[in-house]
């Protein structure tokens, strides 16, 4: 092998700098006292060589393995995609890398368990767990064993720390929203627990608050995406109604679609609703009427709590709900 073919060592930059081997390692590793002037030559011949710290020698040394590891349920969904691209800028930044395992979105719960167990035999110091399926009693055994955190859903398990969108006001506001607008019968497609552990809580805050302000619900169960279409039929039959709430953003769209089929239009013969605010659906060219969910804040949060946890930092609080924000767009209207 010629020295073009292999990776640069570091007794490699201790000879282009005229240094030791040790004085490379304080260098590097940032232990230890080292001249302004070597620590210059040493850095400039790391960099002309190409070096690149190892990881596992790092490791050995520090005996940590400065990797996090993280769950996501689907990452090409944009919330998850978001939500991960976060939390691995953020980790960079604080030193650390982010190891990850990600789901189809239908992973059964047995499934997203053994993605936990194998980021676990990576050595990772801590886990961020972002599934809104995974119940609390799957995870709490895993925050019994290393530092964890769950971000994306409202966990409030007195064992386990979490980041997440104030899923009740969100779905509070957006119930508000339309009542002000004049709405007195509005649909709403909810979900249950044990299909979401996000859109529950979010759903059920809509139909509470439309009741509380004294709106009559058509209360749709079922809320998978592949229902819509039914439960557009359901809408339907009860010509009263003049809008519907749905639990993200997708159903939103495919609900306008199922409309659009029909020959009806939003908000023209329906107000529409969505839920997160995140990525392509997000674009004025649809004018989604939507909670806009701080996902960027909550990844970056969710890398903090956990590496306050392993650094004996001052801890943030135990269950973190962050505030979104309202977008009203156009398929919203006032009635008349």
């Amino acid at each position: 092998m010629n020295e073009r073919e292999r990776n640069p060592t570091i007794i490699d930059v201790a000879e282009r700098a005229g240094v030791s081997k040790s004085v490379v390692s304080r260098v590097l590793t940032g232990h230890g006292s080292v001249g302004g002037q070597t620590k210059q030559r040493v850095l400039d011949a790391a960099a002309e060589l190409g070096y690149v710290v190892n990881a596992v020698a790092r490791a050995m040394v520090a005996r940590r393995t400065y990797t996090l590891g993280a769950f996501v349920r689907d990452a090409a969904t944009p919330f998850y995609g978001s939500l991960l691209t976060a939390m691995q800028g953020r980790a960079a930044a604080l030193g650390y890398r982010l190891v990850s395992a990600t789901g189809s979105g239908t992973f059964a719960v047995a499934d997203e368990h053994r993605a936990l167990e194998t980021l676990v035999q990576l050595r990772v110091e801590g886990l961020v767990v972002c599934s809104g399926l995974l119940p609390a009693s799957e995870v709490v055994p895993f925050a019994h064993r290393m530092p964890l955190v769950v971000a994306g859903r409202p966990e409030t398990h007195d064992s386990v720390t979490s980041v997440f969108c104030d899923e009740e006001e969100g779905g509070a506001r957006l119930a508000d929203h339309l009542v002000d607008l004049g709405h007195r019968h509005v649909a709403v497609l909810r979900l249950t627990a044990e299909q979401s552990l996000t859109m529950e809580p979010r759903t059920t805050a809509m139909v509470r608050r439309l009741r509380e302000r004294g709106a009559s619900v058509l209360d749709l169960g079922g809320g998978w995406l592949e229902d819509v279409d039914a439960a557009l039929t359901r809408v339907l039959a009860h010509p009263e109604v003049t809008a519907v709430m749905t639990p993200s953003d997708r159903h939103a769209v495919n609900l306008l679609e199922s409309m659009q089929d029909r020959g009806l239009s939003a908000p023209g013969d329906l107000s529409v609703t969505g839920y997160d605010g995140i990525g392509p659906l997000a674009t004025p060219l649809i004018g989604l009427t939507t909670w806009v969910q701080p996902v960027a804040r909550i990844g970056e949060h969710a890398i903090d709590a956990l590496v306050a946890q392993l650094e004996s930092a001052p801890a943030p609080d135990h269950h973190q709900a962050l505030s979104g924000v309202l977008s009203a767009g156009r398929t919203t209207a006032r009635r008349g």
